[in-house]
């Protein structure tokens, strides 16, 4: 027999009553498992919370956030934990500390570098070869020149005009034929009126210049056919033809990875610029770099 006792809580100090039970009645019948429960921690909970409002528009760009002891005191949290939420923030692009009397943490809106810088490090940090950036730029840039040739304002158009003249006038420099040449590509991208993807375009721009100064436009040759498609592809936009201007810039990607197809075919990651330059030099082809 078990003995339970009880009291009722109303009746202050009262008998006590026995009750009587079978203990067999008490075994349990089977066992019950809980999942471990994962509990975040404070920083990121705080972090998350800024995050959302920052996203949101309920802290507008430029406002400055709470200070770290105000926000200690708001949350209850300890000043370790805000801390390192706002370093969380930081390196997210989402804040950026300002010095002195009106300084503190200043909100900011993710831009283009911010993606930019993410994607560099991934290229980098996964030494992502040659072949990986043209086949992306062959997926991307037919498509963009078509919403290029669909979407374009007067400005973007008069903006891709300039940059193609900009490119003939620089046709004996080969460092600022690339340089131009990388603009009028993203200004191609820009004229689409699709952000996202002219923002993935801006952000491989880096490497699409290692790999054109590398390899692709060191003859006179190749700039002129350079030349030559660039202003195919403005008169498709100009003329409003989504077809032509696909065309036209899927031709001119294709061309340029069709010339340094052995290099491509290497598998040469795009950071080392110097093997690249030093096949160059095997083929007997001089680049010069600066």
């Amino acid at each position: 027999m078990l003995r339970l006792w009880c009291r009722r809580a109303d009746a202050g100090c009262v008998p006590i009553t026995e009750i009587t039970m079978h203990a067999k009645s008490l075994k349990p019948k089977g066992t019950v498992k809980i999942q471990r429960i994962a509990v975040p921690k404070a920083q990121d909970v705080l972090a998350n919370q800024l995050r959302e409002s920052i996203l949101n528009g309920e802290i507008p760009e430029g406002q400055s956030l709470p200070s770290e002891r105000e926000l200690v005191e708001q949350t209850g949290l300890s000043r370790g934990a805000v801390r390192e939420a706002l370093k969380t923030l930081s390196v997210e692009g989402l804040i950026y500390t300002k010095q002195g009397r009106f300084g503190g943490n200043i909100v900011t809106l993710p831009g283009r570098e911010s993606m930019a810088t993410a994607i560099n490090h991934f290229v980098h940090g996964r030494k992502i070869p040659l072949r990986s950036l043209q086949e992306t730029r062959e997926a991307l840039e037919p498509y963009l020149a078509r919403l290029a040739a669909e979407r374009r304002s007067e400005e973007q158009l008069a903006e891709l005009e300039q940059l193609h003249e900009s490119l003939v006038a620089r046709a004996d420099s080969f460092h600022e034929f690339t340089r131009v040449n990388v603009k009028w590509h993203n200004a191609v991208a820009r004229a689409s009126g699709n952000e996202l993807l002219a923002t993935l375009l801006y952000s491989l721009s880096t490497g699409v210049h290692v790999a054109t100064t590398a390899e692709e436009y060191d003859t006179p040759e190749t700039r002129r056919q350079v030349m030559a498609i660039h202003a195919r592809v403005n008169d498709a936009i100009k003329a409003r033809n989504p077809d032509l201007a696909e065309r036209f810039m899927r031709q001119h990607i294709s061309a340029s990875h069709a010339r340094p197809l052995s290099i491509a075919s290497s598998d040469i990651p795009l950071t080392d610029k110097n093997i690249v330059l030093e096949r160059l030099s095997a083929d007997g082809r001089q680049p010069t770099e600066k």
